[in-house]
This record gives C-alpha cells, sequence and structure tokens, in this order.
C-alpha cells in the first residue's frame, strides 16, 4: 500500500454542512476503493489563481490516505464529476519525503558566472542584428 494526499477545492459559494458533506464523500470514495483515511487539514477559504466555474474563492481540504496502487485512478474519476468540487489532485508520498521547504541561498554568485553573464548577452545583441539583415 502507497501513502498519498487528496487536495481538494470545494465550492465556497455553498454552506459548512455541504461542504462537510463533500470531504466525507471524498473520504468514503477512499475507503469504498480499499484504503485507509489519515488526518485531514482545511486551509480554509483562500483565493483562487484563477476563475474557475464564475468562482473566485475556494475552501482548500487535503485529505492523507492509504490506498493501493489502483485506487487513486477510481477515486479520480469519481471525483471528476462530484458537484461543488471545483478542482483535486491525487499526489503520492514517499516515506521519506517530509514536505519541508529548502531553504534560501544567501551565497553570491561565483565570479565566474557573473562574468559569463554579461558576455553572453553581448552575443545575442550581436545576432539580433544579422538575424534582421538575412530576411
Amino acid at each position: 500500500m502507497n501513502n498519498y494526499e487528496l487536495a481538494l477545492v470545494v465550492n465556497a459559494k455553498i454552506d459548512d454542512d455541504a461542504r462537510a458533506a463533500v470531504v466525507d464523500k471524498a473520504k468514503a470514495l477512499i475507503e469504498r476503493f480499499g484504503g485507509k483515511v489519515g488526518e485531514t487539514e482545511e486551509w480554509g477559504k483562500r483565493k483562487l489563481a484563477y476563475e474557475i466555474q464564475k468562482m473566485n474563492e475556494g475552501y482548500y481540504y487535503f485529505v492523507q490516505f492509504e490506498a493501493e496502487p489502483s485506487a487513486p485512478e477510481e477515486i479520480e474519476s469519481r471525483m471528476r464529476i462530484a458537484e461543488n468540487v471545483l478542482r483535486y489532485l491525487i499526489v503520492r508520498k514517499d516515506e521519506n519525503d517530509d514536505f519541508t521547504v529548502a531553504p534560501e541561498k544567501t551565497e553570491a554568485p561565483a565570479a565566474e558566472e557573473t562574468a559569463a553573464a554579461p558576455a553572453a548577452e553581448e552575443k545575442a545583441e550581436e545576432a539580433a542584428p544579422a538575424e534582421e539583415k538575412a530576411e
């Protein structure tokens, strides 16, 4: 059995009971296909990156579960037609994957990298007029 995470974006215009029913339906689908539901995270109402079905906001939920490799395909096929689910995604989690964010690099670029960048830009500028003459 593999570890998975189901990410759901649920319609923000429905009431709390209907949203809970959508999440419960997703959990029931997981169990129907032999999965074991783990932790469920509710991130709450968030602004969407782009409009989906004329909506700008949605409620985000993340459901951790364990299932056989064939289960995600079956679950996704049912989630595709579920009402009030704007988007969904199932990803497989590795045992050693702890989803930590890598620290940002704070060191300055090497001297070779900074010297090479202007030289590359100059070559690109020189090549541009030659292409225009060829047309």
